[in-house]
């Protein structure tokens, strides 16, 4: 297996300075041939841990061997000239294969070449670190036969203490493991003292905590654990053993993102805005249209290394099932670090966020005021991109305004926020040019600029509760509700039974908008593409109305001919209900519309 440090170190201070021992050592020279390991590990090994000494590793993966039915035998050790050790391996005792015997009679195979193992090393600050970890075998273990193996049967005379966890030494003896966060399906584990980040140094790659985050983080972490085994988080550490970021979920995020999960907003709010929390929160909204969470992030900062972490991080707990579509803010190194792990998921800006934007960045020119008119004017009634075009070129040449450098990225960025570009593309309910709610409305009043990490993780799982409430009373309102029809059409009724009520009231105000257009006409088919009038008499304004004209384009000649065909069979249908019944075309409508609809489903069946 190649050597991997996930310290970002060399393998080798000095080449000439060290050597190595490979094979069977049995630690002869610190472990005796009496006793038996007593105690039990709380957790497996895993990335990340620090140990005092090199027999305390020992100490703790044999534990971990025997609770779990195997041996553990040392694969190598690394030594320097001085004979100082500074790099170990530990593996199981089926590891490897046997070296073939000459023998007449010799014994049976009894390795597998089993890849089961854990690498450490001596750090700077003295503790050795595992820096690698395999945890799968290649044959059968069973911890009743864990006290069979003799590495089992000996202990470390340096080690020689049970792990307990009572008693005057309760801190001493398990300090270690107390130091170490890992997440419940053993995907790494990652390790931080509550002194060292207590100073809350300001280095750019690690988080800022005050006295006492990390301690709430942990315990945060371990209570949610605890009411929801399925709770996920991840750890990342920079090359000095800082927490630098962080990541968690739990099932039931990951549930809502298979209903709800086409389209996300990544928020960034908080660290955009340097909020105490760093936060960075996964959304999406649900048939209720509520925001709901995909997962939470703390972050060190901007960079587009942190950003890829998270989303990986994130995207590996959603089973790597990325979405069709993300709504983020106009962060350079976010978008990139997106386009890398979200290649194929198509990028759109936050128009709410943009127009955020403007006071701080156009707010300093003289005819501010007069600019921001004519930008807004050009981004919201716009009903055509060339109508956008031409707004735009008159708002820039205008107020002179050519050469500013965040006028000239927007327009630029235009079809991924402008929402004359965005017409066709599917985002859920989530338009970016709606007022973005997203952190404010997901936390409440439990999260403000100033409010400390410790006081949100207090807080974080009321937050939660108060978002499952809300939705939960919404599917009783829908389930409860009968809406008043507004209209004669049996789609109405249908539909009324299938949206909820915050869907359908939505579905209700477009049917209330169809009565306000009039004089339908075809102006122009060029190919498959058919292109009409269509009138509206509409309120633009408190008390007044007036008349609009909407140029609407038909694609597809297919989809037309069908359409055409159907309303030919519609009338052939009643054509023969009025010879036979004889009895006004209105009343056949209203009482057999199912008998009619059912006719027309079958006969576009057939035309397909």
């Amino acid at each position: 297996m190649d050597e991997v440090s996930l310290n970002g170190e060399p393998l080798y201070d000095d080449e000439t300075n060290e050597f190595e021992i490979e094979g069977d050592c049995a630690m002869t020279e610190f472990v005796g041939q009496n006793g038996v390991i007593q105690g039990e590990n709380p957790l497996p090994p895993a990335v990340g841990m620090e140990f005092e000494s090199y027999e305390d590793v020992y100490y703790f993966y044999n534990c971990y061997a025997r609770d779990q039915g195997f041996g553990v035998r040392v694969s190598n050790t690394w030594y320097r000239k001085s004979k100082e050790r500074y790099r170990g391996k530990l593996s199981c005792s089926s590891a490897g294969f046997k070296k073939k015997s000459e023998a007449s009679r010799p014994r049976p195979e009894t390795r597998t070449g089993c890849p089961a193992m854990i690498k450490f090393r001596l750090m700077e600050n003295k503790r050795w670190r595992v820096i690698e970890v395999e945890l799968e075998h290649n044959h059968l273990i069973s911890p009743v036969s864990g006290k069979f193996y003799k590495s089992h049967k000996t202990m470390n005379l340096g080690t020689k203490r049970p792990l307990q966890a009572d008693g005057s030494d309760k801190i001493q003896k398990i300090r270690l493991f107390r130091t170490v966060v890992i997440d419940t399906e053993d995907n790494g584990s990652f390790y931080f003292d509550e002194g060292e980040f207590g100073n809350n140094f300001d280095h750019s790659n690690q988080l800022k905590l005050k006295q006492g985050d990390a301690q709430a983080i942990y315990d945060s972490f371990c209570q949610l654990q605890l009411m929801n085994p399925n709770f996920f988080y991840l750890m990342d550490i920079n090359e000095k053993g800082y927490l630098r970021n962080v990541f968690w979920a739990d099932a039931r995020f990951r549930t809502a993102y298979g209903y709800f999960g086409d389209v996300i907003v990544v928020d960034t709010t908080c660290l955009t805005d340097k909020y105490e929390v760093p936060l960075v929160v996964f959304s999406g909204v649900n048939h209720h249209g509520q925001y709901l969470l995909f997962g939470c992030g703390l972050l060190a900062g901007e960079t587009v290394d942190s950003y890829m972490w998270l989303f990986r991080a994130w995207l590996t707990y959603m089973l790597g099932r990325p979405p069709q579509a993300i709504i983020v803010d106009q962060c350079k190194s976010l978008r990139n670090a997106l386009a890398d792990v979200f290649p194929r998921a198509s990028c759109f800006l936050s128009l709410s966020h943009v127009m955020k934007k403007v006071p701080k960045n156009l707010g300093g020119l003289r005819e501010y005021e007069a600019l921001k008119v004519a930008l807004v004017s050009a981004v919201y009634h716009s009903l055509r991109a060339d109508e956008f075009e031409m707004a735009w070129e008159n708002m820039i040449q205008r107020y002179g305004v050519r050469d500013h450098k965040w006028l000239q990225t927007l327009y630029e960025d235009r079809k991924w926020w402008v929402p004359v570009y965005l017409k066709e593309t599917f985002l859920a309910g989530m338009c970016p040019n709606e007022e973005s709610e997203g952190v404010t409305t997901l936390f409440g009043a439990y999260l403000h600029k100033n409010t400390s990490i410790k006081d949100f993780l207090d807080h974080y799982d009321l937050a939660l509760e108060e978002v499952h409430q809300r939705e939960t009373l919404a599917d009783l309102e829908s389930e409860n509700s009968s809406p008043i029809l507004r209209s004669r059409m049996y789609f109405e009724l249908q539909l009324s039974k299938i949206y909820t009520k915050y869907i359908f009231d939505k579905f209700q105000a477009e049917v209330e908008g169809m009565f306000s257009c009039f004089s339908t006409r075809q102006v122009s088919t060029d190919g498959s593409i058919i292109t009409y009038i269509v009138k509206e008499h509409a309120e633009v304004e408190e008390n007044r109305m007036e008349t609009k004209d909407y140029e609407v384009v038909e694609e597809g000649r297919k989809s037309h001919d069908r359409y055409k065909l159907a309303l030919e069979a519609l009338d052939e249908i009643l054509n023969k209900v009025r010879l036979v019944e004889d009895r006004p075309i209105c009343i056949l409508c209203k009482l057999d519309r199912p008998a009619v609809l059912d006719s027309l489903i079958a006969l576009c069946n057939g035309l397909d």
